[in-house]
């Protein structure tokens, strides 16, 4: 008896064991997949993403009687007219900026060699070349140029995305009733569906329309410090205040070091000032208030989810970091099954912040 305990204990123990290492196996792969697929995973994610932003005023269109393409037409020249709006305001910003990197990059390379002659006047003795290397400003502004450069190569792909919108968005419409006939239990399907699909869409509306308000505050108060480019950090500050905590500060790096270049010390203090104010109302105050906490995530889920995202697929993996996996936490919480894994993927609890050590 004592033996064939211990066998099958040893039996469900290689078995778990076995499932483990087969799942991640699976991981591995399906990451590994990801990866290679990248430039055609890219357009379809910003494809989805567009879609799902774009989807309520489809919604609103087919609810007033539009036939199916003309509301997606619609829709479309909208996409398409703001995208031109866009790339009008901004596109030169971003060739006259390109241009000037290297200038600007010399630019603060004296400037911060003249900080290190002051902090030697001051007994503070640094070692300029082991500090120019490990600490190199230029590397941001170049960082930021190639972000907008990378941003303006995935818009190549601009006809396969908005085809692909066009799609998704005339499947959406037929897509419940598919997911209704192949339900064996429709109505609690129909209701797990519409609440995952309502959540997702709030969220990316809410976000969109914060981030949309962030960038515009940002733009006008450059504007009027008269820092170059005002509109490129705007937009800038729009892309990444999708990525929480961390996005802001990516946002506002390049603002402050060329307002440091440009008009001196005073200037990036007030650049900094103004990015810090924005993101602090818009992020702590009304989108709370708006989106309600239980939609966060845990800091530390915001980091990593950015840094594999941005990992598997570069710079459009950093942009949609957060809203994948914001996707993620809404589907676990949508089924009673796995609602304590989006609990450990959100923000402290009340009750975990009062069990802490004082």
């Amino acid at each position: 008896m004592v033996l064939s305990s211990m066998s099958s204990e040893n039996r469900i123990r290689t078995t778990l064991a076995g499932r483990s290492v087969m799942l991640a196996a699976a991981v591995v792969i399906v990451v590994a997949g990801m990866k290679v697929s990248a430039p055609i995973l890219v357009p379809f994610l910003l494809s989805v993403f567009i879609a799902v932003v774009v989807a309520p005023p489809f919604f609103w269109l087919r609810g007033k009687k539009v036939p199916d393409i003309l509301a997606v037409m619609l829709v479309v020249f909208a996409i398409v007219a703001i995208g031109i709006f866009i790339a009008a305001m901004v596109g030169s910003s971003i060739d006259d900026f390109q241009s000037q990197l290297p200038f600007y990059q010399e630019r603060l390379s004296q400037e911060t060699v003249g900080l290190i002659n002051w902090a030697k006047t001051l007994g503070i003795e640094v070692p300029r070349q082991r500090f120019l290397e490990a600490f190199n400003p230029g590397v941001a502004m170049k960082m930021a140029a190639g972000m907008l450069s990378g941003l303006g190569g995935v818009l190549t792909n601009t006809f396969l995305i908005l085809l692909t919108v066009v799609f998704i968005l005339l499947e959406a419409s037929s897509f419940p009733a598919k997911l209704r006939a192949s339900a064996n239990d429709p109505d609690a399907t129909m209701e797990g569906f519409g609440r995952f699909l309502g959540t997702v869409q709030k969220y990316m509306a809410i976000k969109t329309w914060i981030s949309l308000a962030t960038g515009v505050l940002i733009a006008v108060w450059l504007s009027v410090l008269g820092i170059d480019y005002p509109l490129l950090w705007g937009l800038l500050a729009f892309l990444f205040n999708y990525v929480p905590n961390i996005g802001s500060i990516i946002a506002a790096v390049p603002a402050v070091l060329l307002g440091f270049v440009q008009l001196g010390g005073g200037h990036a203090a007030l650049t900094a000032l103004g990015f810090l104010m924005v993101n602090v109302v818009m992020g702590n105050v009304i989108e709370p208030r708006v989106m309600g906490k239980g939609l966060g995530l845990s800091t530390l889920v915001v980091f990593l989810s950015l840094v594999f995202w941005g990992w598997v697929l570069g710079l459009v993996g950093m942009l949609l970091a957060v809203p994948l996996t914001m996707t993620v936490k809404i589907a676990l919480e949508s089924s009673p099954d796995t609602r304590q894994i989006a609990v450990l993927l959100g923000p402290a609890t009340e009750e975990s912040s009062e069990g802490e050590p004082g």
